[in-house]
């Protein structure tokens, strides 16, 4: 497998730390609020990441942050008048049913940030007793200057962020805000505000720096050296940056071989914004769509690509899943007639010599950097390809091959539920419902009463019944 590493910026073969198991930390949401569809995006594309090596026959350690001490987090906890380890706590469990919804599987840890303070006053520690790190009145900053290597992911050039930061830094002296030996340190412990939640330490009662967080739960719940660190392009600079500079200022080790990063979610074509009006929660989204379609739209690009979120890209996404689960609802069917007559000739050729090519090219597809787009463009080739192998007289050994195969790449693999839920209906079948019911309509309007109680009566021999309401005909199952 193939891997774009960010820190190289090319193709790399993925070789593990330890053969046969991958750690990988994906940063994940500051909880304040429900998290948004852009916050959706890694958690989806890393969730698949993790399905695939899994399916290759590795063993995963996958981690993935709850960041519960922040500032935003404070200006709620203040706004609500409550404790804002209660507002961390509310947001935590309602993240993880927007993650059960969209079918990303729990990490098999979920650290808190709150929770890992002790380790983090220790990496601090360390950081200041190997000159990495300093504390004026309370506040710890790394030397920034002091890791030659600063740069190296997201390929900045330290003078050119030096330039970039004076008159910041000119305006922060002058008003008494900032007593930093140089614009580019950052902090790694700041002292407690009044209201604020904080914890005892060396230089001051107060709470860790955002970056500090990562590295401390990396290495505590992975290793010195992580397989793979993966995130949204915004966390490349400066956080991705800042933990590479204090983790390996410490440790002395790299700290992650592999750096992934996905691209930006757009909403037509703009950036999403609570200004603009275009700021959307996953709960609104899967309000609106089937959480299903939602994670195979964010499948249907390759990660690092811009995605553009549009409902007419939402709903050809949804057309698109129809028809895989179309074709596995058709195999399914055939498997269920428990037709035990042994595979014909050519059933044996095609499990045999067919089936695989489809299975081998959506394995090229995933190999080449987690492809996606063209791993679900294979998949749609072997619908296709199923539709056009099977029939009512085929084999049921023969359709749960193909089933079994189809499965594992589209539900197993890229997570994306291929069995219609219980009493849920095929689009086909909601698409005549209604033209039914719009030609009874008409008859009733040209008062042909006997075509609109003619169409009634085939509805419910369809296991349709409707009722006339003041808002227009509405229809259930019997």
């Amino acid at each position: 497998m193939k891997i774009y590493n960010t820190l190289t910026r090319r193709k790399e073969e993925f070789v593990p730390i330890n053969p046969g198991k991958v750690g990988i930390y994906v940063c994940g949401p500051t909880v304040y609020d429900f998290i948004h569809i852009g916050n959706a995006r890694p958690q989806i594309i890393f969730d698949t990441l993790r399905r695939y090596l899994e399916y290759k026959g590795y063993e995963v350690n996958y981690v993935s942050n709850f960041t519960d001490v922040d500032d935003k987090i404070i200006k709620r906890s203040i706004e609500e008048n409550i404790d804002a380890s209660a507002i961390s706590e509310r947001f935590i469990v309602e993240c993880k049913k927007d993650m059960e919804d969209l079918n990303v599987r729990p990490a098999n840890v979920h650290p808190q940030a709150t929770k890992e303070i002790p380790d983090m006053i220790e990496l601090v520690k360390v950081l200041i007793e190997k000159g990495h790190a300093y504390e004026k009145n309370g506040t710890v900053y790394f030397r920034t200057r002091s890791f030659p290597e600063y740069g190296k992911l997201s390929h900045k050039n330290i003078d050119d962020l030096e330039s970039g930061h004076r008159a910041e830094a000119h305006q922060l002296k002058v008003s008494g805000e900032d007593e930093k030996e140089d614009p580019l340190d950052f902090v790694l412990w700041k002292p407690k505000k009044e209201g604020e939640p904080f914890w005892k330490s060396p230089w001051s009662e107060g709470r860790p720096g955002w970056h500090l967080e990562c590295s401390c739960m990396a290495k505590k719940y992975i290793g010195g050296t992580i397989d793979i660190h993966a995130g949204g392009e915004d966390l490349i600079f400066p956080h991705h940056e800042n933990e590479i500079a204090q983790s390996e200022a410490a440790n002395g080790t790299t700290f992650a071989n592999y750096w992934m990063h996905n691209g930006f979610l757009k909403i037509n074509g703009d950036k999403m914004s609570k200004s603009l009006g275009n700021f959307f929660t996953v709960r609104d989204i899967c309000s609106k769509y089937d959480p299903q379609v939602f994670r195979f739209f964010m499948l249907t690009a390759q990660y690092r690509t811009p995605l553009n979120f549009s409902e007419e890209l939402v709903l050809d996404a949804a057309k698109g899943l129809e028809r895989i689960v179309n074709g596995a609802e058709k195999l399914k069917g055939i498997v269920e007639k428990d037709n035990k007559k042994p595979m014909t000739d050519e059933e044996n050729r095609i499990i045999s010599e067919e089936l695989p090519k489809y299975v081998e090219k959506f394995e090229a597809a995933m190999d080449d950097d987690l492809n996606t787009a063209d791993a679900i463009s294979t998949i749609f080739e072997l619908i296709r390809f199923t539709n056009a192998s099977t029939d009512t007289e085929s084999s049921s050994d023969f359709a749960k091959a193909l089933y079994d195969t189809l499965f594992t790449l589209a539900d197993t693999v890229l997570g994306v539920h291929i069995e219609r839920k219980a009493g849920e209906m095929a689009s086909d079948d909601v698409a005549e419902i209604e033209a039914l019911i719009a030609e009874r309509t008409a008859a009733k309007k040209a008062k042909d009463f006997a075509a609109a109680d003619a169409i009634r009566a085939k509805l419910l021999d369809m296991g349709i019944i409707i009722e006339d309401t003041r808002e227009g005909v509405k229809w259930k199952k019997a």
